[in-house]
């Protein structure tokens, strides 16, 4: 809202002038001032996954006799690295990611998938630091990846994906 008021220039002529009523903004915070939503408490590192199963997910158990899912999602390198300096361009890679789910609830979801079901994943994403007592040959020895599930969409299973190619061809 403007209010508009009369003041007098140096000039001595009368002017209308719109002033803008003045809000006090000490009561904000600095995040307030500037997100359309509130602050989080914590940081996140998260990765999308699309890609195919490498194998059916795994119940496992930890040290202490806690139950969790262990599932492999392999994914293509896109784009193709450049060509090296003699013209020669590398094959697409694939890489691995091993991921985790220590939910209940989605462990027995997991579990139903099947080997080379396309899917989406999102999972939070921590580095770990190497162990200095162990071993640099070791797994604990070296830093790792460790990806936790969060949600799974499955886009395709093997058999619709057969189906798919085997219309294709008719």
């Amino acid at each position: 809202m403007f209010k508009t008021t009369t003041r007098f220039a140096f000039s001595g002529v009368q002017r209308r002038v719109c002033v803008r009523p003045q809000v006090k903004t000490s009561h904000l915070h600095l995040h307030q001032a500037f997100a359309s939503t509130s602050a989080r408490p914590y940081d996140l590192a998260k990765l999308v996954l699309i890609g195919r199963l490498g194998k059916e997910p795994e119940l496992r158990t930890t040290k202490n006799d806690k139950e969790y899912v262990s599932y492999s999602v392999a994914t293509s390198n896109f784009p193709p690295p450049p060509p090296n300096p003699d013209g020669i361009r590398l094959e697409n890679g694939v890489t691995w990611h091993h991921i985790v789910s220590f939910n209940p609830t989605q462990s027995n979801y997991l579990r139903t998938l099947s080997k080379g079901s396309r899917v989406y994943v999102e999972a939070n994403y921590e580095l770990r630091d190497p162990d200095p007592n162990a071993d640099s040959s070791s797994p604990s020895g070296q830093r790792q990846i460790f990806l936790r599930h969060e949600t799974i969409r499955v886009l395709s299973t093997p058999f619709q994906h057969d189906a798919e190619t085997a219309s294709d061809q008719v």
